[in-house]
């Protein structure tokens, strides 16, 4: 009995980092209609990259003061705030590939992170990836295709520089990924998420110089779109990340992180008013499908 319950125990433990691992895939789903919403407007990519790394710095730091009590070493601050690097470029890329891609193809490519993650993971820990994880890698990658519609649009397919941002993307945010989950143990979430916000901010304007700032015209349009972008963009996932990267490892974490196809899709279809076909669903399923499987595994 008392094995049963210790083991129970065990599961909702695991489980329970598998799912704020799940959440911060599903925050990054929000992002694209959103990004699109702004671009519609007539924002550009330094206009939405900018205003949501500032916002999401200052929401995160905000939560640091009031909550974190221990400061970490030089090494721990200057280690975590270089993860701000891949970050930014994520970020970049990702929001360049979606302004000559649709939202669904330009989530194909940065879902390429997937079998990237499993990859660097193999890497790092010399250690193959085991059949359940293969499995559920299979059943993310095919439900990624079929939901972002890459099959209605293969007709069409023609290479484009759009989709070379989205490949970096991925790349970058594997390395995002592999980072979050090796460094920075022992320092509380909410400070980790501030650091590493901080060099997200720093390498985003060294890349895009924050002219917004200064047109004060346009705060109007700006501001909403930055505290949502913020806070949905990079004070909860990295927050969500630090706390739930650790204890599921990159391989499973890409895996978990692939609940942002289907809210993207969700938020398409309620705010955009677009429809999802059949086959869409069905990819919604099977990547459903690949989170439980590679969850089973974990637990």
């Amino acid at each position: 009995m008392l094995h049963c319950a210790f083991l129970l125990e065990e599961i909702m433990h695991k489980g329970f980092y598998a799912f704020i691992v799940f959440s911060a895939g599903a925050c990054y789903g929000i992002l694209s209609t959103f990004v699109k919403t702004a671009y519609a407007a007539g924002l550009t990519l330094t206009d939405v990259s900018g205003m949501q790394c500032l916002f999401g710095m200052v929401f995160l730091w905000l939560s640091a003061i009031l909550t974190v009590r221990r400061i970490p070493s030089f090494f721990q601050i200057l280690s975590l705030a270089s993860i701000g690097i891949p970050m930014a470029l994520t970020t970049i890329f990702y929001y360049h590939s979606l302004e000559s891609l649709s939202a669904s193809l330009a989530v194909v490519f940065l879902f390429q992170s997937i079998w990237m993650g499993t990859a660097a993971e193999s890497l790092i820990f010399k250690k193959l990836p085991g059949k359940k994880q293969l499995l559920s890698i299979i059943l993310c990658l095919t439900g990624t295709l079929l939901s972002a519609g890459f099959l209605d649009e293969g007709a069409d397919f023609s290479f484009s520089s759009g989709m070379v941002w989205g490949l970096l993307s991925a790349l970058s945010y594997t390395a995002m990924m592999c980072a979050s989950s090796l460094l920075g143990k022992g320092v509380a979430p909410a400070l980790k998420g501030a650091l590493m916000s901080t060099g997200d901010t720093l390498l985003t304007f060294l890349l895009l110089p924050p002219v917004f700032l200064f047109d004060f015209s346009a705060w109007p349009l700006l501001l909403p779109y930055g505290f949502l972008l913020g806070i949905f963009g990079v004070a909860l996932p990295p927050f969500l990340l630090a706390w739930g990267m650790p204890h599921v490892g990159p391989g499973l974490g890409s895996v978990l992180a692939a609940s942002e196809l289907p809210v993207a899709l969700v938020m398409a279809l309620l705010v955009l008013g677009e429809s999802i076909t059949p086959i869409q669903w069905a990819g919604i399923f099977l990547i459903g499908a690949g989170i439980v499987a590679g969850n089973i595994k974990n637990s």
